[in-house]
């Protein structure tokens, strides 16, 4: 395992995400893509059925570079993330 440090980005939606989140899903999802491919997230996906929230996993990152993608994201710009939190992540 990389001795990098992982950290998890922590999103909890507004209660109506599933009805609003059509005309920016596509963006989120591709920005997440992105860094992916960039080797910077490793692991993404929502919390819940229907969806409360929502966990992405980035490595080898500052927190400032979470800050900055969070507040970037299409879903926390158009009002659909309540709250969100960036939290270090000690793998076992």
């Amino acid at each position: 395992m990389s001795d990098e440090q992982t950290y998890l980005l922590q999103y909890t939606y507004v209660e109506d995400i599933v009805d609003r989140r059509g005309p920016y899903r596509e963006a989120h999802l591709e920005r997440i893509r992105a860094e992916q491919a960039a080797g910077r997230i490793v692991m993404a996906g929502a919390l819940g059925n229907p969806p409360v929230g929502g966990a992405i996993a980035f490595r080898g990152v500052s927190t400032e570079h979470i800050e900055q993608f969070a507040a970037g994201d299409p879903y926390t710009e158009a009002g659909l993330v309540a709250a969100h939190r960036v939290d270090l992540w000690n793998l076992v």
